[in-house]
């Protein structure tokens, strides 16, 4: 989702929140960290998780006491006014949340970063970011002729267990989420007060979720459809995201389901599909590579026969022939030119 080469970590402040009578602790100082090794493990550390999200966010303007409080303080710190302050204000409503919601103690960070790349753009930003656990690393020390061994804690190859990364975006903020616990409203909800926001990613997302849904749970209430022939839909489907850059609903339709009265029942089944998650589906829009390739994983393509095949279908699905013989035992025919 995100380019983090050339991006630079400017400063950071660390808090300790509190849950459960666990004393919190918020820290007066910032650190500056300039080296290029410091720098290369805060990328690391702070920003190497984000590059694998494949959904965007912005705040809910204006909606619940949290989220506006959040939001605001955020465009304060992107103006680089007092990172102190605004991380403490920040750890504050984190507490607040805690004691209302069931999480865990940790640690926090704020962090401001410059130069981060997205879609092309380079951005300010700044990470909210919290760790709940540290890992285990063995610290070796040479000391003239002996080498000293100990156990310590700290944080190194850990991904934080919540955090958002707020991009400066133009007209509204990009945010970038990681909940480790994505069916608890505390993180995203109360503390962040998000919603979905509306660009080619999550576009790209909510046809690919939509069309999933319709091969897989519609489709085969509305006709007879072989499982092998549920899979070459979703293949084609999968594909076409793959061949182009941008989305285009009619096109898509007839490419993929090649059938006016299928193509009908796919529209329907879009606007009940946009009418009850209450998302947006538009006609046109960019196609997010990242958020396919995230896709093309959960779009199955194994037939299973009973408890004694899986048959991986990639292909031409003319090359599947499926029957009955005399005896009522069923079959799949498999033709193929060459074994791999």
């Amino acid at each position: 989702m995100i380019n983090a080469r050339e991006a630079m970590v400017e400063e950071l402040v660390l808090h300790r929140v509190g849950t459960d009578g666990t004393p919190s602790v918020l820290t007066d100082v910032s650190a500056v960290l300039q080296g290029p090794e410091e720098q290369e493990f805060l990328r690391r550390l702070f920003l190497r998780p984000f590059t694998s999200a494949t959904a965007t966010h912005t705040f809910r303007s204006g909606e619940g006491r949290n989220a506006s409080a959040l939001q605001a303080l955020c465009a304060k710190a992107g103006k680089g006014r007092d990172l102190v302050g605004v991380s403490r204000a920040i750890a504050k409503l984190l507490i607040d949340t805690a004691a209302e919601h069931e999480m865990r103690s940790g640690d926090l960070f704020i962090v401001r970063f410059h130069a981060v790349e997205l879609a092309g753009a380079v951005h300010d930003a700044l990470g909210i970011l919290k760790f709940d656990d540290k890992e285990v690393f063995l610290e070796s020390k040479l000391s003239g002729q002996n080498i000293g061994m100990r156990l310590r804690r700290g944080l190194g190859g850990r991904r934080p267990d919540q955090a958002l990364l707020v991009l400066f975006t133009p007209q509204e903020p990009t945010v970038l989420v990681i909940d480790g616990d994505p069916r608890s409203a505390a993180w995203q909800q109360a503390f962040a007060g998000l919603r979905p926001r509306q660009d080619h990613v999550n576009s790209t997302n909510n046809l690919l979720e939509m069309t999933r849904s319709f091969i897989t749970e519609q489709l085969p209430q509305d006709y007879e459809i072989p499982k092998a022939d549920q899979i070459d839909l979703l293949n084609r489907s999968v594909q076409y995201f793959k061949d182009n850059t941008e989305f285009e609903r009619s096109s898509f339709a007839r490419e993929v389901f090649q059938n006016d009265e299928v193509i009908g029942s796919f529209e329907r089944f879009g606007d009940r599909f946009k009418e009850e998650r209450a998302v947006e589906l538009d006609d046109r829009f960019e196609i997010s590579a990242n958020a396919v390739k995230k896709h093309a994983r959960v779009f199955k393509s194994v037939l299973k026969l009973d408890k004694n095949f899986h048959i991986y279908i990639h292909g031409d699905r003319n090359k599947i022939e499926r029957g009955v013989d005399e005896s009522g035992r069923k079959f799949y025919k498999i033709y193929y030119e060459q074994e791999l």
